[in-house]
């Protein structure tokens, strides 16, 4: 299955690339994109014997929505699509929105997890929301600003953010946009997800005692790399991989050398 065909499992949309019996690298997207964002990875990984599976996110890419929109049903997502899949283990390999998905998932379902990748994101009880993001959460005012977006704003505010993001790819990106249920959606995630939730595992993402690759840009003004020092401080064992030049699309910006991080990391498991 190319990583273009899209084929459907536990009530997400997915793409796969890589053998059947290959072990497995679950990949977690984050906001606004979806499982597209990708698309040099999992041929990467396909290449070094083991299987990428990408699931999109509810009401983003081409999942259906699945209303309300919350962290907690967005967490409750990733162990349906696993065992919709059967999937045994894995390794999540995760960015932004999916990093604060899945982190949570793997603390509640820690068996199959035989490594993480974190990139752009955070799982700290203590963090703030800013800029956007605080704008979201706050009732009529998230309203007013997803209601304002149109695909040629939306498209400019990409292309400023990350060169890597071509029209192809804002076309795949603004799916999330695509009907007031998925736009609501958008607002039902940010305003359940209360970073004090995290305190509840407290200790147990370095409980896993499993290696960790962390994937940063050093330019990331959503989620700066002081993020990924701190989960190198807390976590037992890690690897840090900074592209000074990245911003926060890191995977966009650095698909090539982001991919080379990651594949090399997956073979010495």
């Amino acid at each position: 299955m190319g990583v273009d065909s899209v084929k459907s499992a536990g009530g997400l949309a997915y793409r796969e690339a890589g053998p059947d019996d290959g072990r497995t690298a679950l990949l977690v997207h984050g906001y606004p994109e979806s499982s597209y964002m990708w698309r040099e990875l999992m041929p990467a990984i396909a290449d070094v014997g083991w299987r990428a599976v990408a699931p999109d996110l509810a009401g983003m890419g081409d999942s259906e929505p699945d209303p309300p929109g919350t962290w907690e049903r967005h967490v409750e997502s990733i162990e349906r699509f696993r065992n919709a899949l059967g999937i045994e283990r894995c390794v999540p390999v995760l960015h932004d929105w999916g990093a604060l998905i899945a982190l949570a998932w793997a603390c509640e379902h820690p068996d199959p997890v035989d490594a993480l990748v974190i990139s752009s994101s955070g799982f700290f009880a203590d963090g703030k929301w800013h800029g956007m993001s605080k704008a979201m959460r706050t009732p009529g005012t998230g309203e007013e600003l997803l209601a304002g977006i149109d695909r040629q704003g939306f498209g400019t505010m990409l292309a400023g953010l990350s060169p890597g993001i071509d029209e192809v790819a804002v076309d795949e990106y603004w799916k999330a946009y695509a009907d007031d249920t998925r736009r609501r959606g958008q607002l039902d995630f940010y305003r359940s997800m209360d970073f004090e939730k995290f305190a509840r595992y407290d200790g147990r993402l370095a409980a896993l005692d499993v290696p960790v690759l962390l994937v940063w840009g050093g330019a990331d003004a959503f989620a700066p790399v002081a993020g990924a020092h701190r989960f190198a401080r807390e976590l037992p064992d890690t690897q840090l991989v900074v592209f000074d030049d990245a911003g926060h699309f890191v995977w966009e910006d650095e698909p090539g050398r982001c991919a080379a991080a990651v594949t090399a990391f997956l073979e010495r498991l």
